[in-house]
């Protein structure tokens, strides 16, 4: 039995991809329209059943919907959902994906929407892009963290957050900042670190790499120019993290120049208790 008649994701890749996907496979929708600025990447996106109907305007991809996912970079979030806000139906509902929260958040309320729009982020994705990276079971299992503030609907959250679980998430509201300062240290700064870590590996240590190395860096595959949005976004927030784990290395630093194990073995049972304590 379908939930909804028309959901539109504006930006059909993975994360929009994988939301018309989801809806489709669990039988939750009549039609799933997708809204891009290239031909070629709707085109491609209902080849692969991702969406069920594409259109390069937002104004004739909005205007039936009930359910409007902005799954767009960062700093185009808040033009979409102005625009989205121009031609939706008066009791849509319209949440995002982006991976910072306050300054969209904010945004969104000092332009009067905060009625309409309700901010998401699903900590789920992939280093892929596109929608062939377009997974239905995405969202199945992870956490889904809403940003409502005090002038957010209570019944538009609700939607917001049943609209996820529906997905086969779980979700967890969060206030917008603290949504930032956590991710920064648990999505943001693990990024950075990937990167850095790849960026220094030279041809020698390149030919010998096991699957420490690749599960390690794997995000470091990321979109260069998706992530220096968010990163730039979240920037005071990350410099904090990276300036908390220059001293953490610092301490292994120091505990190898010494040869002190008693220290080497703290820290890396520091870490390995922290690893344990999320699981799998």
């Amino acid at each position: 039995m379908t939930q909804w008649d028309t959901v539109t994701v504006v930006g059909a890749g993975l994360i929009g991809g994988s939301v018309g996907l989801a809806l489709q496979r669990r039988g939750l929708v009549r039609q799933v329209i997708g809204v891009g600025r290239r031909e070629s990447s709707l085109r491609r996106a209902k080849q692969l059943g991702v969406v069920t109907a594409t259109t390069t305007s937002l104004e004739l991809g909005v205007k039936e919907a009930e359910f409007v996912v902005v799954a767009t970079p960062v700093e185009t979030v808040v033009d979409r959902i102005r625009a989205v806000a121009d031609h939706c139906l008066p009791d849509a509902v319209v949440t995002d994906a982006a991976s910072t929260k306050q300054s969209i958040v904010e945004s969104i309320g000092d332009n009067g929407l905060g009625d309409l729009f309700v901010g998401s982020h699903p900590m789920a994705g992939s280093e892929k892009t596109g929608p062939e990276a377009a997974d239905p079971d995405l969202f199945q299992g992870r956490l889904v963290v809403v940003t409502p503030t005090g002038e957010t609907a209570v019944q538009r959250t609700e939607i917001v957050e049943r609209f996820w679980e529906s997905l086969g998430a779980r979700t967890l509201q969060m206030d917008p900042a603290v949504h930032d300062e956590a991710v920064a240290n648990a999505s943001h700064l693990p990024h950075v670190l990937a990167s850095a870590l790849a960026a220094t590996a030279n041809e020698r240590a390149l030919s010998v790499v096991g699957t420490g190395w690749l599960d390690t860096t794997r995000i470091a595959a990321g979109d260069a120019e998706l992530w220096r949005q968010i990163l730039m976004d979240n920037r005071s927030r990350i410099i904090a993290e990276i300036d908390k784990l220059s001293g953490v290395l610092t301490g292994f630093r120091q505990a190898l120049a010494d040869s002190n194990d008693a220290e080497l073995i703290r820290l890396l049972q520091q870490g390995k208790e922290r690893r344990d304590a999320v699981g799998n």
